[in-house]
């Protein structure tokens, strides 16, 4: 709806700023943008298609027949994991770095144990601050609860994680509090989590500071003298119970796992919009290698207790969260006769999404059953409201310069894209286009799909000027998966075929096709994936994220679906190359990106306010939320606008930024 509205709002003040300059003009691009209005799909159908397309590339849990050939599957998901999604790039260098830790000061109470305030660095510069709960009295080794937090402003001071980790430490085991990145201490822009993909774009992975600032953890808790590594737990509430699956399925430190309301299955996601996640929860290529439901089942044999709430308001309802992971886990837990090291906690009271004293004590008799048996152990909560401490009391100086997502990405964008001798040569020769462009296609994950079936839904013949014009509305089928809407305008003379493409919708583009009928151009202007028409009608970005979660990309289907359109139009309808027309810097990256592949279907390209470089979108700070296809994973680290445009043929590729035109030469 919003961007429906922003969509209106830009036609109406093209018009507008026309009617003042030109009324017969105002007029004229008004009746173009009628025609262009028309709805020609479903509002649903790109929902359902993007569901589709992203459920059917998670990974299932294959039909295993010993504990040995699951091992031998489990142990290869985690090594595909951390190669091909969360230590690429720079991030394999910070993999190698040793813990630092500093402490900085205690608090001593009155109630038998103390709090310790430490920072750690998770990635160079980046410091997470951390209370450690000690017990007084410490004989010997005990328990190590790593307790995480999930969407809480309050961090790592929320009342209810400080009652849990007082219940620990005061059941003689060493609680770590940390600090989630985002929240609490690091809640700031440019901790977001929608930044995160500022560092993809750069080909590092976004997910890598993550997870680190959790292994980093569990480091801290091992190096303490009286940590037990047999009886490492990790716990947490929503985002706190996503980063608990997905350090416990990886780290094998962690011997007990209690994740709350915090996950369920790709494939449930896909279903649930509730379900979907933000960027660290659905971080570039990890449903491409393995899915949250078979991380649960690398779980086995391992104490792993999963609790949900029975009408969470806010997202991984037990009704349809749970089943599928017990399912998948199930089988891997029987495998090492190990059945009951696998419970759930269903919470109905309060039942919203929480975890308040029910779901505790869950925890705590999961602690007493697998961490103290054969000792006594009360699992029932200790009243500690009265030891709660303030902000203040339990603030954690932190580096004036700490660094978050946008700097380490700005760091890394400094030297980008690394030169290639491809690249770098002065004349690109066919080789060495060749080269790139495989290697373009490589990164932005096209598939070379083609045009399978167009319906031309209506055609009606309208009036401009006192000239016919053709006007049909087309539903263009791309491969079996993907439908573009598209109007085609078709003057008595035409001298030549453009296809045309805008960041806010083809009706937005009503001034510039006004332009391109007057000039004698059959005019197609289409609404590929994510744009006008084609726009996901709830929570778009955040399908997005899911498409680049499979191994897919945005810009990829984008570039696909122009590429194809081109192609057909040329085979079918012309004989001379489709020209682009791309308003806006997202279609022109998506314009840019097609021609650099050299499809001989596409001939000249206009650009409107075409960002000058990639590095913009790190320069201006944009979120993912922005615009989807320009965080794709690696591209700033091998490509550019300048290279792109080098790529796109011996064609003159035209720039236009606002009323200043702006012929670039290609270079070959």
């Amino acid at each position: 709806m919003l961007r429906l509205m922003r969509t209106q709002f830009v036609v109406l003040s093209v018009l507008f700023g026309l009617a003042v300059a030109d009324p017969a003009r105002a007029d004229e691009t008004e009746t173009v943008a009628g025609w262009l209005s028309e709805r020609i799909i479903d509002p649903q159908l790109p929902l359902q298609q993007v569901r589709d397309f992203t459920v059917s590339r998670v990974p299932l849990l294959p039909e295993l027949q010993s504990r040995e050939q699951w091992q031998q599957y489990a142990d290869q998901m985690r090594k595909d994991a951390f190669e091909k999604v969360i230590f690429r790039g720079e991030a394999a260098r910070w993999r190698e770095m040793l813990t630092q830790v500093e402490f900085l000061g205690t608090v001593e109470t009155e109630h038998g144990y103390r709090i310790r305030k430490l920072r750690y660095e998770a990635v160079p510069g980046m410091w997470i601050p951390a209370l450690l709960y000690e017990p007084d009295e410490l004989d010997g080794k005990v328990p190590a609860i790593l307790n995480v937090n999930g969407h809480d402003r309050n961090g790592m001071v929320a009342d209810y994680k400080q009652i849990r980790c007082i219940n620990q430490v005061k059941r003689g085991m060493i609680a770590l509090n940390v600090e989630w990145v985002g929240m609490g201490q690091l809640r700031s822009e440019g901790y977001s989590h929608y930044r995160m993909n500022q560092l993809d774009l750069c080909g590092t992975s976004g997910l890598a500071p993550f997870y680190l600032s959790l292994s980093r953890a569990i480091d801290v808790l091992l190096q303490h003298e009286h940590a037990d590594p047999e009886r490492v737990a990790v716990t947490g509430l929503s985002g706190g119970g996503c980063q608990t699956i997905l350090i416990s399925s990886f780290d094998e430190r962690v011997t007990l796992a209690n994740p709350v309301a915090g996950y369920s299955s790709f494939v449930t996601r896909g279903q649930y919009l509730s379900d979907l996640g933000d960027s660290e929860q659905t971080p570039s290529d990890l449903a491409s290698v393995t899915d949250y439901a078979l991380m649960t089942a690398m779980r086995a044999p391992r104490p792993t207790l999963l609790t949900y709430n029975d009408r969470d308001q806010c997202c991984f309802r037990a009704g349809h969260a749970l089943p599928p992971l017990l399912a998948a886990a199930r089988p891997t837990f029987e495998l090492y006769g190990a059945s009951g090291n696998l419970t759930a906690h269903v919470n109905h009271v309060p039942g919203s999404h929480n975890y308040q004293q029910d779901n505790r004590e869950a925890f705590y008799r999961m602690l007493g059953r697998h961490f103290f048996a054969g000792e006594p152990f009360d699992w029932r909560e200790i009243e500690v409201a009265g030891e709660l401490l303030s902000p203040d009391q339990l603030h954690v100086p932190l580096p004036e310069e700490n660094a978050d997502f946008h700097s380490i990405a700005a760091e890394l964008a400094r030297d980008l894209p690394q030169a290639t001798e491809a690249a770098s040569a002065d004349e690109l020769t066919d080789e060495n286009l060749t080269a790139l462009r495989k290697r373009l296609a490589a990164i932005i994950r096209v598939d070379g799909s083609s045009v399978q079936d167009v319906q031309e839904l209506t055609t009606n013949t309208q009036e401009l000027n006192g000239k016919p014009v053709d006007v049909s509305q087309w539903r263009i089928d791309i491969g079996d998966e993907w439908t573009v809407p598209a109007t085609v305008l078709t003057p008595a003379e035409s001298a030549g075929t453009t296809l045309i493409l805008c960041d806010e919708g083809r009706s937005a583009a009503a001034a510039q096709i006004l332009d391109l009928l007057k000039a004698g151009q059959t005019v197609v202007a289409v609404d590929p994936f994510y744009f006008g028409e084609s726009t996901i009608p709830a929570r778009d970005f955040l399908y997005a994220l899911l498409v680049a979660c499979v191994g897919e990309r945005p810009l990829g289907i984008q570039t696909d679906q122009v590429i194809a359109i081109t192609k057909w139009l040329h085979q079918n309808s012309t004989s001379e190359p489709v020209a682009i027309v791309a308003v806006g810097r997202r279609t022109s990256l998506i314009a840019l990106a097609a021609a650099a592949l050299g499809p001989k279907s596409i001939g000249s390209i206009e650009l409107h306010d075409s960002m000058e470089s990639l590095s913009e979108v790190i320069e201006e700070n944009l979120p993912v939320t922005a615009a989807p296809e320009l965080f794709c994973f690696g591209l700033l680290k091998e490509f550019d606008v300048p290279l792109l445009t080098r790529m796109a043929g011996p064609e003159t590729v035209t720039n236009r930024a606002g009323e200043a035109d702006q012929a670039v030469d290609t270079g070959r």
